[in-house]
This record gives structure tokens, sequence and C-alpha cells, in this order.
């Protein structure tokens, strides 16, 4: 081996490179304060790797950037290390910057002859921030879109060329494929090239020039190999230590078992970006928040001094700190800007974090961004996967995430959603119309039939209907039921809720199916239901809603549509409930397009897909997004009558939820940002990428429950619902539908 390193020697002289790296003089000897430029080496070293490999998987553009850095986090092996090294040694750099600077300056390394370094650090130091911004975009997750967003519109505020600037960094007019393309050119390729090239000059005079040492007389001179090569092993492998720490670290909370480790370990990824769904929790990484703060004090047309002016000063006196530190007085002030700089940039982030966190509005914000980041990621792992729009064809598609949003911007004048603790969707004012939680549900048709309850603000209390027929009937007839004819009525409950067909319900409904058979029976030929309503072959229309398929996707659909159809109240009444897709020959005029009024009857009917596995912390209390039926629960077997079973199942539907803790948050209001982003172009519900309605439960011909059995047998004295000023004639715009009264389901 000697006779092939000799060669080797001979051809290259590596011996005397390898020599005058290790055996660098370091007056004074080897010290701690000497490792922070290795450890920003090191750093970088690891960014190269570890993105070197996540290139390999990742493919930039706005359809698949998401769903490649998904691929990256939740499937691909060892991916979610890989990724979470990348993103935490990226901010472990911006730390290690401030503390090489903060050393060097203190030491003196910055004097002469060492000015031009010193200046090479600072470009490297500004190549450092532009890697952590260019790079917070790739994953193109809601909130790197909206934090870039309102990060880019600064530079519009640059005089003269703020304009072209933006447009040639953002590659248009608008944020989208460009924008990604350009980021990741910006990331992968010139400012890694810069880095490296400004980095090799930086060493070049840094070799040149030698170690400064503050206190050269302390400890006799040393060379670089072996005690200052210690310490810089030892520093990096603490801040790799310290980095593996916050990749691992959210594996101390919640977990769900069995889940993959990129469920819970690295870095987060957010929800899929949507210019049409601004994100007001969007927020620039923790080292830009005092910069986020601090623009906060500016408005208008003193912005510039916010984001240019004050910021350019500061740049600028850093420059000039060589020539300043030539005089004694000079370097104390030198040293005095940098302490009062961390001072301010420490106590602005401290002020926008308290600011956050007393702001109920973010807090809301981030927790649906949280619960939607979760939801987008177990949609996924759905069987049906990814399809060829994307991963934000499955936010706009699913009844979870849409459902809510849907019922606040339609429903939630008339209607609630609560379930029995208050939590839910409800309106400022009291409620005209039923609560929908758990719709069709036997615990919910149990409170229709109660006494104590159907004349509540749960079902018919507050709508034209409280002195209908079903209430009478259900006043009048049920607390005088012998016990027997009470345990029919429970059959006839299970018979008419498994009409819906309720996912929750299946099991049940299954094991029931002779209650149910019998149930169906009853309630044609005994109970009486059959004199006012239609239920498949008895009864007629006309008198009452038709209960064939009641409170299946079909019924639902068709109610929601148009109330005022011959298989429900046939025409309109005073604060009945308006249709919100009429006009079938012209879906544009409707309130509601096909694919809104399909997510809003799956939502209502608790039919989206449920994951193997969730983390525990997105699915407990307050999971507004995730308004489930309540579980079926057996209200033929074991279940007590009509009217006990209401007093233990039913939600609070009198006190409907004053406050709404769990409801979605409305979309957007930009960040607190000088600059406004730029209206949404459409939303997410009105996506025309919503999937087709599902045909299967296709409107029988026949009609739904919701009005009592009248006892006489007499047509419903019910209000007649009357259309209200309705879209009947006047195509209706898709959206508002406000102070429309509703009539219940």
């Amino acid at each position: 081996m000697r006779a092939f390193f000799d060669w080797l020697d001979d051809r290259t002289g590596y011996r005397d490179l390898v020599g005058a790296a290790l055996y660098e003089h370091i007056p004074g000897g080897a010290r701690w304060r000497y490792v922070w430029g290795s450890t920003l080496v090191f750093a970088f070293f690891m960014q190269v790797v570890t993105g070197f490999v996540l290139w390999t998987a990742y493919s930039p553009s706005a359809q698949t950037a998401w769903e490649s850095v998904a691929y990256i986090q939740y499937d691909m092996q060892g991916g979610w290390l890989v990724r979470g090294l990348h993103h935490f040694m990226a901010q472990a750099m911006v730390v290690l910057l401030a503390l090489h600077l903060m050393q060097v300056v203190i030491d003196g390394a910055y004097r002469a002859p060492r000015e031009i370094n010193f200046w090479l650090g600072l470009i490297l130091m500004q190549i450092v921030l532009g890697l952590a911004l260019t790079g917070y975009l790739l994953p193109w997750d809601q909130k790197g879109f909206w934090a870039t967003r309102v990060a880019t519109n600064l530079m519009g505020i640059v005089p003269v060329v703020g304009a072209d600037l933006q447009r040639l960094v953002v590659g248009g007019t608008t944020y989208g494929h460009h924008t990604l393309t350009r980021f990741f050119a910006l990331h992968a390729g010139v400012l890694p090239a810069l880095l490296v090239f400004f980095l090799v000059l930086h060493v070049a005079l840094f070799r040149r020039h030698g170690i400064h040492a503050r206190d050269p007389e302390r400890k006799p001179d040393h060379t670089f190999w072996p005690e200052q090569v210690m310490r810089d092993a030892v520093a990096c492998l603490a801040v790799l230590l310290v980095v593996l720490g916050l990749v691992f670290l959210p594996g101390l909370g919640d977990r769900p078992a069995g889940a993959p480790p990129g469920y819970y370990l690295g870095a987060e990824l957010g929800a899929p970006a949507d210019p049409a769904s601004p994100y007001s929790a969007a927020r620039p990484e923790w080292y830009f928040l005092f910069l986020f703060q601090f623009l906060k004090f500016f408005h208008g047309e003193t912005e510039i001094y916010g984001a240019i002016v004050i910021p350019g000063a500061v740049m600028g006196v850093l420059f000039l700190m060589p020539i300043l530190g030539r005089w004694r007085l000079g370097h104390g002030f030198n040293i005095g800007f940098l302490i009062v700089m961390g001072i301010g940039i420490g106590a602005l982030t401290v002020q926008a974090m308290v600011e956050d966190r007393g702001d109920e509005t973010y807090l809301a914000a981030v927790e649906q961004a949280e619960m939607n980041a979760t939801r987008v990621r177990d949609l996924t792992h759905a069987p049906e996967g990814i399809g060829a729009a994307g991963a934000l064809a499955l936010v706009r598609q699913d009844p979870m995430i849409q459902g809510p949003l849907l019922f606040n911007r339609h429903c939630v004048m008339c209607h609630t959603h609560v379930d029995e603790n208050g939590h839910g969707l409800a309106g400022d004012e009291a409620p005209t119309a039923s609560n929908l939680y758990g719709f069709a549900t036997r615990e919910w048709i149990a409170g229709l039939l109660s006494p104590e309850h159907i004349g509540t603000a749960a079902y018919f209390g507050a709508t034209p209907y409280k002195q209908g027929d079903m209430v009478g009937w259900v006043n009048d007839t049920v607390p005088s039921m012998s016990d027997e004819e009470k345990a029919d009525l429970q059959k006839v409950v299970a018979a008419l809720s498994a009409e819906a067909h309720l996912p929750s319900q299946e099991a049940i409904d299954a094991r029931d199916a002779a209650t149910i058979e019998e149930g169906a029976t009853l309630l044609k030929e005994t109970v009486g239901c059959a004199d006012c309503h239609r239920f498949h072959d008895a009864g007629e229309l006309g008198s009452a809603p038709d209960l064939t398929g009641y409170g299946s996707y079909g019924w639902l659909s068709e109610f929601i549509s148009d109330p005022t159809h011959e298989r429900f109240y046939r025409e309109a009444v005073d604060g009945g409930m308006p249709g919100f897709a009429t006009h079938r020959e012209n879906p544009l005029a409707n309130k509601l397009s096909p694919e809104q009024l399909d997510v809003l009857v799956r939502w209502l009917r608790g039919e989206w897909y449920r994951p193997e596995f969730t983390l525990a912390s997105t699915t407990g209390e307050g999971a507004a997004a995730d308004p489930a039926p309540p579980p079926a629960s057996d209200t033929t077997s074991a279940a007590p009558t009509p009217e006990a079973s209401s007093e233990a199942t039913m939600p609070a539907a009198a006190e409907p939820a004053a406050e709404n803790p769990s409801a979605p948050a409305e979309p957007v209001e930009e960040p607190a940002s000088p600059n406004e982003p730029e209206p949404g172009e459409e939303s997410p519900a009105d996506s025309p990428q919503a999937e087709e309605a599902p045909t299967e439960d296709a409107p029988a011909a026949t009609p739904p429950a919701e009005e009592p059995p009248a006892a006489d047998s007499q047509p419903s004295e019910e209000p007649t619902p009357t259309p209200e000023a309705d879209s009947e004639n006047e195509p209706a715009p898709s959206e508002p539908v406000s102070e429309e009264p509703s009539a219940t389901l």
C-alpha cells in the first residue's frame, strides 16, 4: 500500500494538500469558538446530500410537487428522515450563521486584512437565506404558497423596477406552475452554485489570512490537527443530534398504532396549495418572523421603509463594519449594533408569536389547516389514491372538508348541525329550522317521534310546521300508546332509518333485518304513516313528504334541490326551505352546482372515506371537520321508547350552540401583510373537478318523510311552503342563500 500512496503522491501531491489542511497554524491553540465555520460547511454538505436524494423523487410542477413530496414523506423508504434532515438542517444553518457572524465580529476577525472575506461571508449569508426562502415554496402546500406570496409581494414595493422584478420571480402575473419551477431552479441550481463559488473564495481567503485569535497569548500555538479537528467534529455531531432530535420530536406526541413513520415524524406537510382558498394562518418560517412583525408597523406608502429602506440600511451597516472597525470605538459600535439587532430580532419574533397565540382567528385557521393536512394525507392513502387531477381535487371533492364550508355558506342561517355536547355548526342567530346532526339516524327519527323533542328547535319548534299535523299527531298519540305500541313504534323508527342506507348504520341494519322488515309493514299498515305519506306501495303523494328512501342520497339530493317537488311539499310556504338546484336544464343558475350538492349530501349522511388510522390529536374533541352522525345505537332491541330514546340520544336542540368552537374556518383572509393577495379565482367548492354525484340511491318515485302521519288521515294541515322570493324565475347566482328562511328537512 505504501508503494501505491507514494505513487499517488508523486502524481498528485496529495500529502502536501492534506498536510496544509490539517496542520494549519492556530495562534493561541484550538478553541470551541472556532467551530461555527466548520459546522456551517458540514450543514451545507448535509443539505447537498439530502437535497440530491430528495431530487430523485421530487417533481416540480404545480400538479405534482405536493404529490411527490407526499410520496417522499409517507411512502418512500426513509423519505421522512431525509426530508426531515433537509428541513431542519436548513433552519440550523440560519442559527449557525448568526453565531458565526457574532464570533467573527466579537473577535475582530473582520478587520484588515480580512475585509473582503467578511463581505464574502455576508454574501454567503444572503444566499443561505435565499435558499431558505425558495425552499419554503417547493412542497407546494398552503403554508408555503401563501407565505411565499406575501414575501414576493414585497418585491413589488421596490421603486422603479419592483413590478418587473416581482413578475420575473413569479413567472407572470399569477402564482402557479411557473412560480414553482423558477423557485426550484433557484433553490436547486442557481443558489447552490453561487454558494459553492463564494464558499470556495471564502475558504481560500481564510486559508490565506489564517485564524484571527482574539487573545493569542492565552495558550501556546497549535495546529488544526488534532485538537481543533476534534472540536469541530464534536460540534458537527452535536448539530446533527439536535437536528435528528427535531426530526424525531413529533413522535413523542400522539401517534396511531401501525401508521408508517412518515405520518408523525419529520417535517410537516400541509394541505396542497389552493390559490382559490386563501390561508389566514400563513406565516414565514420562524427566522423571518421578525421581519413579518416589523412590517406591521408600516402601512400604505410607508411600507417601503419597513420592507426595503430599513433592512437595506441594516445590511449596509453590516457591510461597513470592516471600515468602522478600524477604530476601537468603531469596533465597539459594531459589537453593540449586533447585540441590539439580535435583541430587536428576538423581541419582534417573540411579539409575533405572542400575538398569534392570542389571535383566535389565526388559531382557528391553524387548527383547520392541521385538520385539512391530516385529512388530505389520509385521502392520498384511500383505495382510490390520487387521481389525474392531483391531490387538490381530493380536497375540493371531500365531504369532510368541504361539507362544513357549504353548510356554513348555505344552510347555517336556518339550520344547525350540533351534537349533544354543543359542538358543531350554528349561526349567530337562533335557528329557524331543524338540527341536522345525525339526520335520518335512528336517534334522529326517534327524537322526531318524541313528544318531548318534536316541538323543540331541533325539529319543528322554530319552523312554520310547529303547529302542523305531524307535531299534533306525535303529541296526541305517542303518550297514550301502550307498551306494545311503543315497541312497534321503535320498529318503525328502525325501518324508516334503514331507508337512508347510512354508512354509520350498515352493521345494525344488517343485524336487524327482520325487525326492519316488520317495522316497514307496521309503517304501511298499522301505525298510520301511510295515511299522509307515501311509503313504497302504500299511501299517496300529496299530503306529506314521501318516505320512500327517506334520508338516502337520492332522497336528500332531491329534497335539497327542490323541496316544492311533488314528492315533498308540492308548493312553497312562507319561511319554507328554498330550492338549491331547481334549474335542472341550466345548472349554472342554481345556488348549488351538481358537485356542491353531491358534497353537501354526502357530508350530511356522514358518507366519506375513513382512514384505517388517524392521529388522535387530529380527531379529538372539537373535530369540526368530522361532524359524523352520532354512533348508531340499538333503538329497537335495547333502546328506549321514542320519548326515552330521544332523551338519551338526541342532540341538544333547543339550545343551539351559541358558540361554535369547532366550526370550520371560513375561507380566508390573507395574513396581516402589507400587500394583500389577489383574490382567489374560484372557490374550492366551485371546482369543476368535483366528482359526479352518485346515483345508487337515486330518487325513487316516492316521497319523503318529515311530516307526520295525521291521525285523521286528512291531508296535512301544515303550512304549505310558498316559493320564496324564489329563484324559480330568476337565475340565482350560485352563491348566496342568505336570509332565505328554510323549512326543515
